[in-house]
């Protein structure tokens, strides 16, 4: 009697497990279909940049993000990863003043988090394969310019006190950041 009903769990778990491995493997088609979705939602967010705001575009002067490079795929991965979760963060926060399409906001948001969830469980089985290698110099170096970087960022918003022209500001270069996003997307 166990035996039977422990069958249709078993296939389940099997199935899944088959099905989550099939996504990992082609995890760099489906993080470039969400990269250029996320990108379309934070376009449409916003419109076209405010006129108002051209004289301070000058004023945010960032590390230049499309300097990232990568040798390794897990590192690409894992760099991914740190750029959703800071992007997902950022746009979590003191939006009040950024004036955007809500409904554009919230699918952003959501597409930044399902990319993070799809990268963290294929990331975590390739650290159960023991296939990523935490202690790359490499990484850590990519992922303390990543850090340098977003905090660049984040003291521009609290600098500009989060004001609609530092979001349009920080809208535009985050679209810059998708660029990168694609790009390593290309690596893994």
């Amino acid at each position: 009697m166990i035996n039977r009903s422990l069958l249709p769990f078993s296939l389940m778990l099997l199935l899944s497990s088959e099905t989550s491995c099939l996504d990992c493997n082609r995890i760099h088609v489906l993080q470039s279909k969400m990269n250029s979705k996320s990108l379309e939602h934070l376009e449409k967010m916003g419109g076209p940049f405010p006129f108002q705001c051209l004289n301070e575009r000058s004023a945010f002067k960032a590390t230049d993000i499309l300097k990232v490079r990568l040798a390794q795929q897990e590192n690409a991965k894992a760099a991914i990863q740190q750029i959703l979760q800071e992007l997902f963060q950022i746009f979590s926060k003191n939006l009040t003043h950024a004036a955007w399409d809500g409904t554009s906001i919230k699918e952003f948001q959501n597409g930044i988090h399902q990319q993070i969830e799809k990268l963290e469980v294929c990331l975590s089985a390739e650290v159960e394969k023991e296939t990523t290698y935490p202690g790359n110099e490499s990484l850590l170096h990519t992922s303390l310019k990543l850090r340098r970087y977003f905090q660049t960022v984040r003291h521009f918003l609290k600098e500009k006190q989060y004001s609609r022209c530092a979001w349009e500001i920080i809208r535009l270069e985050v679209s810059r950041c998708f660029l990168v996003l694609n790009i390593l997307t290309k690596r893994i």
